[in-house]
């Protein structure tokens, strides 16, 4: 889709590609950014923008060379793909992470609100060590997806924070004057039955416990004696991964997921294991067809506040490919998805192990 700015257009497309021809690779919340600072007459210097999953508020404001905190593969690649598109060549330099230290001062940040408020928190972490002193944070969301806590976490950060009026369903959380506070920590622990704990960064699904979708899968799952090769697909912070390591120690276990938040959790907690091996990636593209014995997943189904099923529906093909023949594809899910005829069509072999009220445990065979 095109969208113009300043009498230039801009092509930005999504990546993953999304069938759904209401979604597009932006909203009237990044929108509003860009007129608010028209508006205000904002001078862009020392820029740095956060969770643009797409690439539109870095492609548009290139020529100010901001830098971009990425925290997803796929969000690298869709920045790559409209940089690209748009005849914009990208400086590595300006590109970081949500962990990495802040080198340069920042004067004005952009943040698009995500759906973790403890992810929300992480950046403003992240950021306010950087901050020149009149610097401001503008921070968009949709306000159908409001919540009192985006107030209380940027006053933990900042003296004033004020909201703008609604314009075409969104608004703008304004944040100055910083405060000397960093949180005492940015990461949750969490406990698991067999007594050992897990740590994951803030941002990381399932902050407070072991989903109930994962722990219906660990209660259910069987490592079988020729599964060596091991993959944990969309593995979080490596639940289950560390349980297949623990059931069949000898294994060679893989973990993929798309955050590099979760990478970097998953690093963690599972630091003394040997034979194990972290992908820091949205496809399994780089791995060999016939590669595993075994693919474990709790596959996503939100794509941040979109229910969009789409990018589990290429995860199911990835494991499909990589599997070797005769391999075996166990995956947990929330019943109502009703996942079974899309992987009937995939797998020669699709049978439901064991379901409950909410969720469903799949064996598919290639």
């Amino acid at each position: 889709m095109t969208f113009t700015y300043n009498d230039q257009n801009f092509k930005i497309s999504r990546y993953p590609h999304s069938e759904n021809k209401s979604l597009r690779a932006w909203s009237s919340a990044d929108e509003h950014l860009l007129k608010y600072v028209e508006e205000e007459k904002l001078e862009l210097k020392n820029i740095a923008i956060y969770n643009d999953l797409f690439g539109f508020l870095s492609c548009i404001l290139d020529q100010h060379k901001p830098l971009n905190i990425i925290g997803y593969k796929s969000q690298e690649k869709a920045l790559h793909i409209n940089a690209k598109e748009n005849g914009i060549k990208l400086d590595k330099n300006n590109l970081s992470n949500p962990l990495e230290a802040l080198v340069d001062p920042i004067s004005i940040a952009f943040i698009k609100i995500p759906k973790s408020m403890d992810l929300f928190k992480l950046y403003l972490n992240q950021l306010v060590e950087q901050l020149d002193d009149d610097a401001k944070v503008l921070c968009g969301f949709m306000t159908k997806y409001f919540s009192p806590q985006m107030l209380s976490i940027a006053s933990e950060y900042f003296e004033v924070v004020e909201q703008s009026k609604a314009w075409k369903k969104s608004r703008i959380l304004v944040l100055s004057k910083k405060k000397a506070y960093k949180a005492p920590s940015i990461k949750h622990t969490l406990a698991l039955d067999e007594g050992e704990t897990l740590e994951q960064y803030y941002g990381v699904f399932s902050a407070k416990n072991i989903d109930f979708a994962s722990q219906f899968l660990i209660e259910n799952l069987t490592i079988h004696e020729d599964e060596n090769t091991i993959l944990d697909l969309a593995s979080g912070n490596g639940v289950l991964a560390l349980i297949a390591k623990n059931k069949k120690e000898d294994s060679e276990i893989h973990l993929l997921d798309d955050s590099i938040l979760a990478i970097e959790s998953s690093k963690i907690n599972l630091s003394t294991k040997e034979n194990v091996h972290f992908h820091y990636d949205d496809t399994l593209n780089h791995f060999e067809d016939d590669f595993f014995d075994l693919v474990i997943s709790n596959p996503p189904f939100h794509f941040e506040n979109e229910n969009n099923i789409e990018v589990a529906l290429e995860l199911f093909k990835g494991a499909y490919k990589s599997l070797k023949k005769g391999g075996r594809f166990a995956m947990v899910s929330s019943y109502h998805l009703n996942f079974k005829t899309h992987l009937e069509r995939l797998f020669p072999q699709t049978k439901i192990v064991c379901s409950n009220q909410k969720f469903v445990i799949y064996d598919c065979f290639k």
